[in-house]
């Protein structure tokens, strides 16, 4: 998202701000139709959602004080989605090294740090790893 928001000038500072993965999508698969500044464009969708996220997730945290249920098996769910968005990615054409990247150092902190206290350092060594890596030169199509 960086070389799409080169030149925003201070509206960059709240596009990186406002950045949820709905914008990001948005952004990454949306071009301004060319009578449109990309800027504002780009702004307006940012503040769009993050005006929805702020409008839905206030009333549901006021709400959800009031409001008990029980949530067992609901944490399966989440587990779900990235199961499902890593196969995606694993099953697609493209670079698959930051996903073994990944596998490989969250099954070494859960060797070492055990279920209860793995996904920092999992996180810490996902992201030490990558950085490390030797960075892929683009070939032109």
């Amino acid at each position: 998202m960086l070389e799409k928001y080169k030149g925003m000038g201070t509206k960059k500072l709240y596009l990186i701000f406002g950045l949820t993965d709905e914008t990001f999508s948005v952004n990454c698969v949306t071009d301004p139709p060319e009578d449109v500044d990309r800027g504002w464009f780009y702004f307006f969708i940012t503040l769009l959602d993050q005006s929805y996220w702020v409008l839905g997730a206030a009333p549901g945290g006021i709400l959800g004080s009031f409001l008990t249920f029980n949530t067992e098996g609901l944490d399966f769910v989440m587990t779900a989605l990235f199961a499902v968005i890593f196969l995606e990615h694993m099953l697609s054409g493209k670079d698959k090294t930051s996903a073994w990247v990944g596998m490989a150092m969250s099954i070494l902190a859960l060797l070492v740090f055990k279920a209860e206290g793995f996904m920092i350092p999992a996180m810490l060594l996902i992201l030490g790893a990558l950085l490390l890596l030797p960075k892929k030169k683009e070939v032109a199509a």
